[in-house]
């Protein structure tokens, strides 16, 4: 398959090919690629959903002092979010797979672009999310989740945008690492820090008890005001700062993602 997608991308226009035809050769491969094993969709969710079974039962009782009518529709978004970034995250242990096996060597001597080779992988991590979100909700539903249609749609584009984020520079530390046990590490110094202290399982604030220290460290994550903001457009709130700075900081990681990523395979190139 290697060989014919190479094939594919030798046969755009020269010197730069055409850049949507050339994204859309290497997304085809990518997700013929996990079509041929939709178990990794199901593994993606696997932690969510037992957070979901597990975890959100408890929080029931909770749910008056945690600020919320519905404890899932207060829950459910710090899962959809908790599912773009590590599900995004891991993306890159599949490139360092395919530059050991010379997949990638083999698409840089083409005249592809090299923003297409990134945007084709990110991608199929966004259409993979979308699934998974969207199972996510409906298995929220099942669990008692009552949200806003539009504020629910609203939560998923800005998973997805910071999905991308996350999958640019994954990618981009697969090919600067170009090692699993080197990237695995790295990458779980990151996430439990990130998962605990943007508030994805319980909020985090002096209200609920939390130490001001806590707080303080806590106002400095991003993803702190993103997940506020998925909370407040499942909620049905659509024109509050939460959702505002949400919307802010998933475009703004998702061009930083785009920018570190692009930069490294250009950069892998030289």
């Amino acid at each position: 398959m290697a060989t014919t997608t190479t094939a594919e991308l030798q046969a755009t226009d020269a010197p730069s090919g055409n850049f949507v035809r050339e994204t859309g050769i290497i997304f085809r491969r990518q997700m013929r690629l996990n079509l041929r094993n939709p178990a990794w969709i199901i593994i993606g969710l696997a932690q969510p959903v037992l957070y979901l079974a597990l975890f959100g039962p408890l929080l029931e009782p909770l749910a008056a002092q945690i600020g919320a009518d519905n404890a899932y529709t207060f829950f459910v978004p710090g899962l959809l979010l908790q599912l773009g970034l590590f599900g995004a995250l891991f993306a890159g242990f599949g490139l360092i797979g395919e530059w050991r096996d010379g997949v990638i060597e083999a698409e840089r001597v083409t005249p592809a672009s090299r923003t297409a080779l990134l945007l084709g992988r990110i991608g199929r991590d966004v259409a993979l999310l979308a699934v998974q979100s969207t199972i996510l909700i409906g298995v929220g539903y099942l669990f008692g989740l009552r949200a806003s249609i539009v504020g629910m749609l609203i939560g998923v584009v800005i998973t997805v945008l910071v999905g991308a984020a996350c999958s640019a520079a994954s990618n981009a530390l697969a090919l600067t690492v170009k090692s699993e046990d080197v990237m695995a590490p790295i990458l779980n110094s990151i996430a439990l820090p990130v998962l605990l202290l943007s508030g994805i399982l319980l909020p985090i604030s002096t209200e609920t008890g939390a130490p001001g220290w806590l707080v303080a460290i806590s106002d400095l994550m991003p993803t702190k005001y993103i997940v506020t903001g998925i909370r407040d457009a499942f909620a049905g709130d659509l024109a509050t700062a939460g959702l505002v700075w949400a919307v802010v900081w998933a475009v703004l990681l998702f061009v930083v993602g785009l920018w570190v990523g692009t930069r490294t395979f250009r950069k892998e190139n030289a």
